[in-house]
């Protein structure tokens, strides 16, 4: 089951594009959108992401970090990274993925008419006392940065 809104996020520490461990710890104080995406470079994928791109300036502004988390690793965050300029951090959350576990952001999911176990698209913003401020279990892709923005009042 996913978090609620007023639960504490579960820290953790993952490594970025770079190899280098990020934890959600280093962030206290400050708000922080965290994504879980199923793949770099797909479709949906893409246009979530560069969405978070096309409104960074605003995210940047609020000083609200964003931080996409999948089971892809450091190669191909750089890739996809650098293919569509991505502006933010991404981070390698590797199977069985404890960390989105821990977000109720992996399980079963459907696909085509077959069962597997995958990274769940949900996104969560978390406050500056690292409390869920909002939580996305139902989100569009091409708008889930715009949705944020528009839900804090920021937009």
């Amino acid at each position: 089951m996913a978090l609620q809104i007023g639960d504490a996020a579960p820290n953790f520490t993952l490594p970025d594009q770079n190899g280098e461990l990020v934890s959600l710890a280093g962030f206290k104080g400050q708000r922080v959108v965290i994504y879980f995406y199923p793949k770099d470079d797909t479709p949906g994928c893409t246009k979530e992401a560069c969405n978070f791109r096309d409104q960074w300036s605003a995210f940047e502004q609020h000083n609200i970090a964003v931080l996409g988390i999948s089971k892809d690793g450091a190669t191909s965050h750089s890739k996809f990274i650098s293919k569509y300029e991505l502006p933010f951090t991404l981070l390698t959350d590797a199977e069985p993925c404890p960390v989105a576990e821990s977000f109720g952001s992996y399980g079963l999911k459907k696909f085509m008419g077959r069962e597997y176990m995958g990274m769940m698209r949900h996104t969560f913003v978390v406050d500056a006392d690292g409390k869920i401020e909002k939580a996305y279990t139902k989100v569009k892709a091409e708008t889930m940065a715009d949705d944020i923005l528009r839900d804090l009042g920021l937009a």
